[in-house]
């Protein structure tokens, strides 16, 4: 049985493979933070700390891999054709880890950062194996997702007097765009804001409603994750299309009055 031309097989690998990666996910998530190990005999034993996070991570990695699976498909014995699927399966594990320790601690650990900058050249080096001018443009996406949010922080800072988002975000940019280069890195950006803008409004309601909690700080990089996300499964250009329609829409409204 196929599913988008790939056999069903490739699913269920895939899937187990999902599962194991994101059962490593949980652990990185408990020893990233405390500046821990990561390859470790502990890792084999028993852990109950953290333990109820094991099941989320893993079922979600298997979800999104399969999803990838289904997306991209499988070309038999090319790598570079299967490149943007390699490069997702990698990236994935690493935007997961961004969500959870940001959510929870507020930052994004250098060590983290560092990683998917490593793999990003590592990858962008295999693209210019084929294609010089690719290579060239995954390097810019680099450096505009570092400048994109470097002016963000600055322009935060001199506005409110203090730091709109942290140093973290803008490493955690410029890495990525050496995995979705110029296009793909000011897609994410205006997305993540999007869904931060509304997002924010709900939790801060909530916050104040419900839990009476003034602290009005919410981290920035699990909405460029989910944006990251939503943009990898998403026809390119979408976000723009959508986003110039709107604005002429309500150009042409506000004219005609």
């Amino acid at each position: 049985m196929y599913f988008n031309n790939v056999h069903i097989l490739n699913f269920v690998l895939i899937a187990a493979i999902g599962l194991i990666v994101g059962k490593f996910i949980a652990w990185c998530n408990i020893r990233i933070p405390e500046k821990k190990k990561i390859f470790s005999k502990e890792f084999f034993k028993y852990n109950k700390e953290g333990l109820e996070y094991n099941y989320i991570f893993m079922i979600l990695t298997a979800i999104i891999y399969i999803a990838l699976l289904y997306k991209f498909g499988l070309k038999k014995n090319d790598i570079l054709k299967n490149l943007d699927l390699i490069k997702y399966i990698i990236i994935i594990p690493m935007l997961l880890l961004v969500f959870f320790i940001d959510f929870k601690k507020r930052i994004i650990p250098n060590r983290l950062n560092l990683t998917i900058f490593q793999f990003g050249l590592l990858i962008t080096f295999i693209y210019g194996i084929s294609n010089v001018n690719m290579a060239k443009d995954y390097i810019i996406g680099m450096f505009a997702g570092a400048i994109i949010f470097l002016v963000i922080t600055a322009l935060g800072k001199i506005i409110s007097g203090k730091e709109a988002m942290g140093l973290g975000d803008v490493k955690f940019m410029a890495g990525l765009g050496l995995y979705f280069r110029t296009n793909g890195i000011s897609e994410i950006s205006l997305l993540s804001f999007v869904i931060a803008g509304i997002s924010s409004i709900l939790i801060l309601i909530v916050r104040l409603l419900i839990f009476k909690n003034k602290d009005e700080y919410i981290a920035f990089g699990p909405f460029l994750v989910i944006a990251t996300i939503i943009y990898i499964f998403i026809p390119s250009g979408i976000v723009w299309d959508t986003f110039l329609g709107i604005c002429k829409g309500i150009s042409d409204r506000i004219l005609m009055f």
